[in-house]
């Protein structure tokens, strides 16, 4: 089952990647006004907005680590909303650069400027390496969250926004065919908008998922630490998998059961009151001697 340290990896590999970008994206702005290039502050504010959706990834994960123990109320909405928030920004990247790039190409006379192609490239170059870095770092924890799975995606088109430039400056120094930035920036924006839409059905369908009821974590510790034999009970997550419910707890046994060894007993009472009143038939118990308890 996701926990909470799961959610703690994934903000530290949020936290990394924003680091990397925001370095670069500063970089980016500086190397923009320099190079007179379009294509590199067009990249700076894409870059931009990628930030703030990291920030938005760092907010709900820091969230879901503060939410209630039941994970799919919890943990997971959190997440999801934060994943969906994250698509709308891809959407509003598509349409910006399409917006932007249609009026340039209506507009020609705006593209008669000269540009610092070998400031363009190695920009895009160095773009590359840091862009990578940060791809590494959240392909290595893709599948921990959605919000790392989403932020992966959008660091990878990154990358490939910075080989695109990086071309399109080889291009324009050696033809002078400005327009070549425009075409490049439509390609990149068709897969950001491809993206957005993946990402966002994927949130909905996780959320309207999560909408169904599940058995409350809490009245659960509290009926199981009512059963005959159960001095107490912690750590109870309540979790979903497919169609299946899934409970885990700790269960600590009262003095007399753990010198009886009561053990399994014991065990067949919980997954029974749970099946009979929550209509759980599949738990994780570890069932603990009384000397075990933590509190």
């Amino acid at each position: 089952m996701t926990d909470i340290t799961t959610h703690k990896t994934a903000r530290r590999r949020l936290l990394i990647a924003l680091a990397i970008t925001s370095t670069f994206m500063v970089i980016q702005f500086i190397a923009s006004f320099f190079a007179n290039s379009m294509a590199v502050l067009a990249d700076a504010g894409h870059l931009f907005v990628h930030n703030s959706s990291l920030v938005v990834a760092l907010i709900a994960s820091s969230i879901a680590i503060h939410l209630a123990k039941n994970y799919n109320t919890g943990y997971k909405k959190a997440e999801l909303i934060g994943g969906l928030v994250n698509g709308i920004f891809y959407l509003a990247i598509a349409a910006t650069i399409i917006f932007a790039s249609t009026s340039k190409l209506i507009n020609h006379e705006n593209h008669n400027h000269e540009v610092d192609t070998f400031l363009m490239t190695a920009v895009s170059g160095l773009g590359f390496l840091f862009h990578a870095a940060s791809a590494y770092v959240l392909y290595q924890g893709r599948k921990e969250s959605v919000n790392v799975y989403a932020v992966f995606l959008h660091s990878f088109l990154d990358l490939l926004s910075t080989v695109l430039t990086f071309a399109a400056g080889i291009v324009i120094y050696f033809t002078g065919w400005v327009d070549i930035d425009i075409f490049s920036s439509i390609f990149i924006a068709g897969f950001v908008l491809i993206t957005g839409f993946r990402v966002i059905k994927k949130c909905i369908e996780g959320l309207l998922e999560s909408d169904r009821e599940l058995p409350d974590a809490t009245k659960i510790e509290s009926r199981l630490s009512s059963l005959e034999h159960i001095s107490s009970v912690h750590n109870v997550t309540v979790d979903k998998k497919g169609s299946k419910t899934i409970v885990g707890a700790h269960i600590v046994l009262k003095p007399s059961c753990t010198k009886e060894m009561h053990h399994e007993l014991c065990q067949l009472a919980v997954e029974k009151c749970l099946l009979k009143e929550f209509l759980v038939k599949e738990s994780v118990l570890q069932i603990e001697a009384h000397k075990c308890q933590h509190c």
